[in-house]
């Protein structure tokens, strides 16, 4: 839902430009008070948005559960770049899947992995290509 709204605010402040003939930086707000992202660090449109349910869930470096830590996310929308099957993870409260995602949070941003038991969608997420 951030990803859509963050969208639809750059969308409407392009439009909004456009309509109204600016052009440069005439009357826009300095950078540093813009609170819409800009085009370039927009999401990009052909990467699936996945949801992080659960709590406290480790963004890793590479699909195991051995590797470094990079984040931790709680509740969270992500881009995902693609899925790969990895280590197995079982979770008694929640199953065992060997499929993971690779998750950037911006478009451009660095990369991580998420074991797909913590992501909406299933063992395997349709709309996510295999890496």
């Amino acid at each position: 839902m951030r990803n859509l709204t963050r969208r639809t605010t750059t969308a409407l402040a392009a439009a909004a430009l456009t309509i109204s003939g600016l052009t440069g930086t005439a009357l826009a707000a300095p950078a540093e008070h813009v609170s819409v992202a800009p085009a370039a660090a927009a999401d990009d449109p052909t990467l699936t948005n996945v949801y992080v349910w659960a709590t406290d869930v480790n963004l890793r470096e590479w699909p195991n559960t051995r590797s470094n830590i990079l984040a931790v996310r709680s509740q969270y929308w992500l881009d995902a770049v693609c899925q790969t099957q990895g280590e197995t993870v079982t979770d008694p409260a929640v199953g065992t899947n060997n499929w993971w995602t690779q998750v950037m949070e911006l478009s451009g941003s660095d990369v991580a992995w998420v074991n797909n038991l913590y992501l909406r969608g299933g063992q395997k997420i349709a709309g996510v290509p295999d890496c």
